[in-house]
């Protein structure tokens, strides 16, 4: 857990538009190594952390910015428990990757980012 104690000191140095960027950076990553079914325990620490880094930055966003993270969290959680099933069947795998990349988009635009 200490690694997770150092990540979140470095993870909360930036702003709010970063770690939102941060957020949507990890589920590409997971949108991407889902294709391939020998990548299950990366994408799968993939979904952990990005858990962490959403209890990090929800509580400074808006309340509608904080109640779409508080969804996807819940989502990832979802995944978590049934990882065994979903990463076995390529049809879930491939459902997982898609809503991961609709995730991505979704948490990429609330950042900001893409307007600067």
């Amino acid at each position: 857990m200490s690694d997770y104690r150092r990540l979140r000191e470095r993870y909360l140095r930036d702003g709010l538009p970063t770690r939102l960027g941060g957020i949507a950076a990890n589920l590409a990553r997971i949108t991407s190594f889902s294709d391939n079914e020998l990548h299950g325990d990366l994408v799968e620490s993939l979904v952990g952390e990005s858990k962490f880094l959403i209890e990090w930055t929800a509580a400074d966003a808006d309340i509608d910015t904080a109640a779409e993270l508080v969804e996807l969290q819940v989502q990832l959680a979802r995944w978590q428990h049934n990882w065994e099933r979903i990463w076995s069947d390529p049809a879930q795998r491939q459902l997982v990757a898609r809503q991961a990349h609709d995730w991505s988009e979704r948490v990429l635009e609330r950042s900001g980012l893409l307007l600067s």
